[in-house]
Order: structure tokens, then sequence, then C-alpha cells
């Protein structure tokens, strides 16, 4: 099982960025897909999720109306459009790959640091 993380980096405030997940080694169409992020000195926090079918997403208040979540499951690849970012959205992003019989599966995570 690997899940791959790219896509982070330095931007002001205020700008966009797209974080993409590749997945490989198990059926990814099967699994719940989510975002995570750990801020320095912080617990890991859910970000948004997406479920197998990719019509119900979830959202952490946090970042509604600014990011979202999607999937194209032909391609086993997992998305964060993540715009109108704030300083505090600065953390490392996870990538997590869950279903119930398999349990949970992280990536190696991507630094996102926004700063002007």
């Amino acid at each position: 099982v690997q899940l791959v993380e790219s896509g982070g980096g330095l931007v002001q405030p205020g700008g966009s960025l797209r974080l993409s997940c590749a997945a490989s080694g198990f059926t990814f169409s099967t699994y719940r897909m989510s975002w995570y992020r750990q801020a320095p000195g912080k617990e890991r926090e859910l970000v948004a999720a997406i479920f197998s079918a990719g019509t119900r997403t979830n959202y952490a208040d946090s970042v509604k109306g600014r990011f979202t979540i999607s999937r194209d499951n032909a391609k086993n690849t997992v998305y964060l459009q993540m715009n109108s970012l704030k300083p505090e959205d600065t953390a490392v992003y996870f990538c997590s790959a869950y279903n119930l019989r398999n349990g949970l599966y992280w990536g190696q995570g991507t630094q996102v640091t926004v700063s002007s």
C-alpha cells in the first residue's frame, strides 16, 4: 500500500494550492479517502473526507467554503483544492485511506506554508 502526496509548498495568504494523493496497492474505489493536517505542537486533525463513491463529503468547520475534496477513482487519486488560504492553514497535510475491513493507511505528508 502506498499513498504519495504532492502539491504542497509556500503560498501567500489568500492564495491557492491543490494537493494530490496518488494511491496504489489497494482497491482505491472501496476506501474512504481523507486529508488530515498537523501543525507544529498541535494534534493531527481531520480536514476533509470523501466516501468511496465520491457523492458524500465532510469538512472541518475551519475549511468549509474554502477547501474542496474530490477523487478520481479511475486514476486512484484524491485531491484537495485549497483556496483563500490563511496562515493558520500552515501544517503538514496527510492523505489517508480507510475501509472497515482493512483499516487505515497514511501517506508521508506534504508541507503547506501560508506566509507573506
